[in-house]
């Protein structure tokens, strides 16, 4: 099967899955339909409206490459964004830019912005922004005959994304290059620029309320994910029985524990196997792939050939700005066979209860502990000094029970969650679709 037909085929069964799993279905369906189509001549959008004409990207595109962009804003173009200033980008750079901007590409409002390399997978958006991308990327300036907004649903829309992917050249999903002289050849839709305002008007106002449906979603989720934590907290430094008499731990980042609890360092809690530690350089791993996974200080971040342990254990950040943000857990527990670099500590408790364990260090202050102000380390000696709140042995059995109960119930409801969310984004981009290749009329 061709990338043709092999899109083809995913966007029929990807439409029929969201329209059998969404209420939102009989929106679509009950929509009026144009009274004539005719076909578009492009195999992946089908039929078209017959008042719509299809024309050539060069006819209605010109490319641009202007570089005088002194003081200009660095934009960049994300793939659930379109385009955006660089500055508003909250996730964390994974690319660096060019200290020296003079070959930038200036870009102005109504421009439409390619990522060359990324154009395949859906890096693509008509800027609202006058600003800078890169030299490598490609700029068109779009004709009058198409409004800017319409624009930036259909260059973003998947019937549109096919094509970028059976232009650009490259092998494999890391390298796919996409130029203008295969661009411009791209059979574009266009309805009459009044009906195309009045598209884009109605998408905006559609898009902009499942958005806000879909936002209201992951606040609950955050939510959701707050009261775990909060439950389990108090769960594991202050136990299960809220009538419980308490005392001084003499920690301040403890407070006061139960009585009978006792406060033991780190040291005589676990055994270190940091020693066992083999740290692999991404080229090394690259020769290495295979099932086993490969953890560092935040999680699994590749998977090798081998393993260096067959056993379950608990691994926490040695280094990393994650030990004062705790963006995701500082401490896990790994489990069957694995290997771990040289940048999470190695735990083996001495005493049974790896989800209580895994737990309390992930809510311990480290900020007394860590040395390091570029690069935030917690050292093995440091973290060996770590005081903990420890309960009896059938208290930390029962704490684990609740832990794993609590956290079932919950990540049960945070995955209804999310599959309501993906199910929005499903009808999101088939609204959008059926409404720009005018399977349904709007106007």
């Amino acid at each position: 099967m061709n990338n043709t037909e092999a899109h083809k085929t995913q966007k029929q069964t990807g439409t029929q899955s969201v329209q059998s799993e969404n209420p939102e279905k009989s929106v679509i369906q009950t929509m009026r339909r144009y009274s004539e189509y005719k076909d578009s001549g492009i195999e992946w959008v089908g039929q078209i409206p017959r008042r719509w004409n299809v024309k050539p990207l060069f006819s209605i595109a010109k490319l641009v490459s202007t570089s005088e962009c002194e003081d200009k804003e660095l934009l960049s173009v994300y793939l659930d964004k379109g385009v955006i200033k660089f500055s508003d980008v909250n996730e964390k750079r994974t690319n660096a830019t060019s200290e020296d901007l003079s070959k930038y590409q200036l870009v102005k409002p109504g421009n439409l912005v390619l990522n060359n390399q990324q154009a395949w997978r859906g890096s693509v958006g008509v800027s609202k922004f006058e600003g800078i991308v890169s030299p490598a990327y490609i700029v068109l300036a779009l004709s009058n005959e198409i409004d800017p907004i319409y624009a930036n649903y259909i260059f973003r829309d998947p019937s549109m994304v096919s094509y970028y992917l059976i232009s650009s050249k490259g092998v494999g999903t890391i390298q796919r290059n996409l130029y203008w002289p295969q661009l411009k050849r791209a059979s574009i839709w266009i309805p009459p620029l009044p009906e195309q305002t009045a598209i884009a008007a109605f998408l905006d106002r559609k898009t902009a309320l499942i958005d806000k449906a879909i936002a209201i979603k992951q606040k609950q989720i955050e939510l959701l994910k707050e009261r775990r934590q909060i439950l389990i907290q108090r769960a594991v430094t202050r136990g299960l029985n809220p009538n419980a008499k308490l005392k001084d731990s003499g920690v301040e980042w403890i407070g006061e524990i139960p009585e009978g609890w006792e406060v033991i360092h780190l040291r005589r809690l676990f055994k270190f196997l940091n020693t066992k530690r083999v740290p692999l350089s991404g080229e090394e791993r690259e020769k290495m792939q295979g099932e086993y996974p490969y953890y560092g200080a935040s999680g699994i971040i590749d998977y090798v050939n081998d393993y260096l342990f067959d056993d379950t254990l608990i691994l926490i950040a040695e280094d990393g700005a994650n030990l004062l943000s705790k963006s995701t857990p500082l401490a896990f527990i790994a489990q069957g066979k694995y290997w771990v670099n040289n940048h999470a500590h190695i735990l083996k408790p001495m005493l049974p209860g790896f989800e209580f364990w895994s737990e309390l260090l992930s809510s311990v202050d480290y900020t007394i502990y860590i040395s390091g102000a570029a690069q935030p380390k917690l050292t093995m000696d440091r973290l060996a000094s770590v005081k903990l709140p420890v309960p009896p042995k059938e208290q930390i059995i029962n704490i684990c029970e609740y832990i794993l109960n609590i956290s079932d119930k919950i990540y049960s409801t945070l995955n209804i969650k999310k599959q309501e969310i993906e199910k929005l984004k499903e009808y999101k981009a088939t609204l959008i679709n059926e409404v720009v290749t005018g399977k349904v009329k709007v106007c």
